[in-house]
């Protein structure tokens, strides 16, 4: 039995896109055998597709380590260059775990894509420290329909994947955290790196670049729209009351994974 995939990167995230009827084994399972980039094709995770009556398609998230997670921004918009490749469509419209997010082409070259995805109307929840080993960290939390912590810094800490981990899994995060750490730039650039629920570091992540930069602007400290730099790549977060992220979609390869 073969099961048909494809791979999509958002800057440096990549994803696998399976249509999730055509697995009936456990999806959490197969996801941590897909996913292993060693044993496997390698992603952070499979959005998994299903038909849906009120947009184009439900896109469901499994993380690789076989956890379930409410939205990657990154992932739902590689799965509207998926969606848009095939029909051919300027703006999609994909169900989530955090609701339902229009994913709007800016720009097309081949099957590289560059979305406008409004990803709705964030919860900021204030500022708030947690005890660590390396001693209190404060950070602000954040929700976009999925949790962050983010933490201002200085510079970057030479051991910051490390201490991530430690902040992620504090028991003031029983659902887990995505951690954020955020080095303003100037004004208009936040340089950001993120240590993800499930995956750990990535070279990208949408809802997080929403979450630093909704967090630094509520502050004073920058404006909207605001770079996020990340080592994948640079998005563009615009924050008037509700979030829009701009970033590019690509689509890699398709293949078969055999079962």
């Amino acid at each position: 039995m073969v099961i048909p995939f494809t791979k999509a990167s958002a800057c440096g995230n990549d994803f696998l896109i399976i249509d999730g009827p055509l697995v009936s084994s456990d999806l959490a399972e197969f996801t941590r055998r897909i996913c292993d980039r060693h044993n496997g094709v390698g992603a952070d995770g499979v959005e998994w597709l299903f038909p849906c009556v009120d947009a184009e398609i439900e896109a469901r998230l499994i993380n690789a380590d076989g956890s379930a997670a409410e939205i990657s921004g990154n992932g739902t918009r590689c799965v509207a260059a998926y969606l848009c490749a095939e029909s051919q469509k300027e703006s999609v419209v994909i169900r989530t775990g955090a609701g339902l997010k229009t994913c709007t082409i800016k720009a097309h070259s081949g099957k590289t894509f560059e979305f406008e995805s409004a990803m709705g109307i964030p919860q900021v929840n204030g500022e708030s420290a947690v005890r660590t080993s390396f001693g209190d960290v404060k950070g602000t939390r954040v929700s976009m329909g999925n949790p962050h912590f983010v933490v201002l810094v200085s510079e970057f800490w030479s051991d910051w994947q490390k201490r991530a981990a430690e902040l992620q899994h504090d028991a003031s995060f029983p659902e887990g955290v995505n951690i954020e750490l955020a080095r303003i730039q100037d004004r208009r650039d936040v340089d950001v790196r993120f240590f993800e629920r499930g995956v750990g570091e990535t070279q990208s992540s949408g809802t997080g670049s929403c979450a630093a930069a909704v967090a630094v602007i509520a502050s004073g400290r920058a404006d909207s729209p605001l770079r996020v730099h990340a080592p994948g790549g640079t998005q563009v977060v615009r924050f008037e009351k509700e979030v829009f992220l701009q970033g590019p979609a690509q689509l890699i390869f398709q293949g078969e994974f055999f079962v």
